[in-house]
Order: structure tokens, then sequence, then C-alpha cells
């Protein structure tokens, strides 16, 4: 009976993979310190909260058992470098938390996790395969002001989040950290009810034909007009929607409410019909099937010729799961919609899979743009990106032109299409329609014609970019 007692109360305190302590009894055991930190200020400690980095992935394309042998091996290693008094458990997936005692001063929990990191980067031999991981970890001392476990751990955990943001392998906690937090609940609760209520509303910036410089069409940005803070910038609400899934139905408003707007403008006059509007979608979308059946219906219910609406995709997005995605964008384009890879240039896209993907523009990001004049690699970069799109039949976007210089030097590269503040800042409905009323607004700074130098189509030699 008592044998059995022993078991059962093991299992409750245990992980059942590792054997390691699992929350519950690190709970137990970071309460037994708080008290005694009360009596004896002396006893300091740090507790460690671990994430492993890319586990999901190593889980997804090895498999469930080599992940859980990853896991045991992690396991093993924290296990061994633990001081007497010190005390590692497994929460859950690739969570690991550490009570370190004997802390006098910050820098010995640091030192720690440096330590960490140094024998988690080694490789692991799982079945004959060598893999490698790293971990992100967070740093909450404790003190006196933490009267209950889950406060410090908490602090530890939201440490570690903000190391894993910030790509570093440890944070330490700090009250900033806390509030931010805090502001982060709450613009998701807000968020929620945004959705509900209809708060978003949208931007539109024109993109230019950097030949004619006319009018071609304008991308749509979402906005958010927060009912006591005024309109709240994407950075701030656009992450938080990716992580909760809020991002597809936001998406989706702003797909039919731009599609509308576009047909009603196009009904204004003739030389409107071929205005284009392109919105973005996430990659959140392509783990839902239903964004191919969302599509046609959005196009059916608005009525807006398939040809005038382009759907933009993240390169990363893209080569997230490259095979789905390129099965969901096959089936979108023969809705005869037009398909273009965002930001190009700042993700990791494979040139074996680029000419399989169907798509018209490649949009080059602005960071590229942005820099073409100070000497940089950046407009080699663009060059490449313009010959390479032409060789793929595609045709190129420039983002965030902000220079007649930089406007001069995509013309002589051939880029088609551009759009930036030289141009125009995103704007509500209202100042579309204005500038609709003067499509040839951008003809006043349009280059001299003996600027303009056909760009050659094939290997581009070295290019030396107009000063």
């Amino acid at each position: 009976m008592r044998e059995s007692k022993e078991r059962f109360r093991h299992a409750a305190f245990h992980d059942s993979l590792t054997d390691l302590p699992n929350r519950n009894l690190f709970i137990e055991t970071l309460r037994f310190h708080l008290e005694k930190l009360k009596s004896t200020p002396e006893a300091g400690f740090a507790v460690l909260f671990l994430d492993l980095n890319r586990f999901k992935t190593i889980n997804d394309s090895l498999g469930h058992s080599t992940g859980d042998r990853l896991i045991l091996h992690v396991a093993k290693r924290l296990k061994n470098i633990m001081g007497e008094g010190d005390l590692v458990a497994r929460f859950s997936g690739d969570e690991f938390a550490i009570i370190l005692t004997n802390i006098k001063e910050t820098e010995d929990a640091v030192s720690f996790a440096g330590l960490i990191k140094h024998k988690l980067a080694a490789p692991f031999n799982l079945s004959g395969r060598q893999v490698f991981t790293s971990v992100s970890i967070g740093i909450a001392i404790g003190n006196e002001r933490y009267e209950e476990a889950e406060d410090i751990l908490r602090d530890a955990d939201i440490a570690m989040y903000y190391a894993k943001e910030r790509a570093k392998p440890y944070d330490i906690f700090d009250t900033t950290m806390h509030t931010r937090a805090v502001n982060l609940m709450q613009i998701e609760t807000d968020l929620r009810h945004a959705v509900e209520r209809q708060e978003f509303c949208a931007f539109y910036q024109p993109i230019i034909a950097l030949d004619t410089m006319k009018l071609s069409g304008f991308e749509v940005l979402i906005r958010w007009n927060h009912p006591t803070r005024g309109l709240v910038p994407p950075n701030e609400f656009i992450p938080i929607s990716e992580e909760n899934g809020m991002i597809v139905p936001m998406t989706l408003w702003i797909l039919r409410e731009s599609c509308r707007q576009m047909v009603s403008w196009h009904a204004i006059e003739p030389s409107n019909k071929t205005l284009t509007v392109s919105v973005n979608l996430s990659g959140k979308h392509f783990a839902h099937n239903s964004l191919v059946e969302d599509i046609p219906k959005i196009i059916a219910e608005t009525r807006i010729p398939p040809q005038c609406l382009k759907l933009e995709i993240t390169e990363s997005a893209v080569m997230e799961n490259a095979e789905q995605t390129i099965a969901m964008l096959k089936q979108m384009k023969e809705l005869g919609v037009q398909l273009s890879i965002d930001d190009f240039g700042t993700g990791y896209s494979s040139l074996s899979y680029l000419h399989r993907f169907p798509i018209d523009t490649l949009k080059v990001d602005r960071s590229f743009v942005g820099t073409m004049e100070d000497g940089s690699e950046n407009g080699e970069i663009v060059r490449t990106v313009i010959a390479l799109a032409k060789t793929l039949g595609m045709d190129v976007v420039a983002e965030g032109i902000e220079t007649i210089h930089q406007l001069h030097q995509l013309q002589i590269l051939g880029c088609e299409y551009g759009q930036g503040y030289l141009f125009s800042r995103p704007v509500p409905r209202d100042e579309v329609e204005k500038i609709l009323e003067n499509k040839m607004r951008w003809q006043n700074i349009m280059p001299n014609q003996q600027y303009i130098i056909p760009a050659p189509q094939n290997d581009l030699p070295h290019l030396r970019l107009a000063k």
C-alpha cells in the first residue's frame, strides 16, 4: 500500500517522459524558497524559464518520436549541470524551468544561462542523425516583493519571450516587461472587440507605372480606429492578430471592403476600369483551406473583375509550406486574380521553387530601395531581382520610393511599378477620390528622357547607377 502511494505521488510530481520534476513540484519548491527568503535574505535564488527554438520544426519534419528523444537528451544535459540545491523541471512540450540557488548577484544567473546555451549548442545524435537546437532563456531574480510562486515564474516566462523576440539567448526580467505584457493583453482584448464592432478602416497607397508615371492601382492597408486611442499603428496589432488567429477575419474584411470600394471607383469613369487593388494575405491563411473558397465568394459578391485583384503573400510565408502553398496559389490563379510575392529578397525563397509558383509580380522590399543611393550592394540586389523577374516573365513593384534619385535608378533598371512617399502616403478613402480626379498628377516628377535607358533583357552586366 505504501509503495503504491509513493508511486502515485511520484507520478503526480514528475514528468512521464523525462522523469524530471513537473510544474507541480516546481511550484511547491519555489514556494519553499520564497518563504526561506523572508527569514534568510542571503538565501538568494533565480528562476530560469527555457524554451527550445525550432522544436516544432524538428517535431514536424522528423516526427514526434524524434522530438521526444531530443527532449530526453536536453533533459539529461540540463540535469548534469545542476548544482546541489538546484532544480530543473519539464513543464510541457519544449519548456523547462530551473530554480538556481546560492545566487549572490544577477551575474551568477547570467553566467549559468551562458553555460546552458553552451551545453545545448552541441549537436544531438538522434538515431544516427545530427540535430541542432538552441534555447531562449528568461531570468527572474527572487526578491521580497514576490508573494506568490506563480508571479516569479510568470516574470521569467515574460523575459523568455523578450529573449525570443530579440533573438537573444537570454533576457533578465524588469518591470517594464510586465507593463508591456499587460498592455499587449489589453490590446488583444480590444482587438477581439474591434473585429466584432468593425473598428477597422482601409487606407490606400497609390502604385505608379514608372514608364508613364500614371496611376496603376492601390495597395490597401488595414488600420485600426481604436475608440479611445485613435489610429493604432499596424506594428502594434498585426503581430498579435497573427499569433491569435484574428488576422484571418480581419483580412477577409479588408479584402471584401477594398474589392467593393474598387468596383465603385471603376464606375466613376471608363479610365478607372483598369485600376487594380492589392491585398496582403497572411501566411496564417494558408493553413486554412477555406481561403480558396472565400476568395471566389468575395469576387462574386463584390463583382470585381478578377484581373483587377492582386493578392500579396510574403516570401517567408510562401516557403513555410511550399508544396501546399503552390497548390493553393494555383487554385487562386485559376480564378483570374493576380499574385505577388511581397518583401522579396528579405526571406529565404529557393530559386528552385520560385519558378513553380504561379506568380505575376515580385515586390522589392523598401529596405533595399531605401539604401540604393549609398553605394551599398543593395543597388545590385535590386538590379538582380529585376533581371530575375524578367527571366521568369514577372513584373516588379518597388516599395518605399522616397526620392527622385531612387525613381531614376529604378527606371534605368527597367522596374515597371513603384510606390512610396515620393508619390503618396497611404490615404483614407476620401483622399483617394481626389487622386482619381487627377491620375496624371505625378507627371511633374517625370525625369528627362535622356535618363531613360532600356535595361538589358537577358543577363545584365554590372550597371553603374546614375548619380
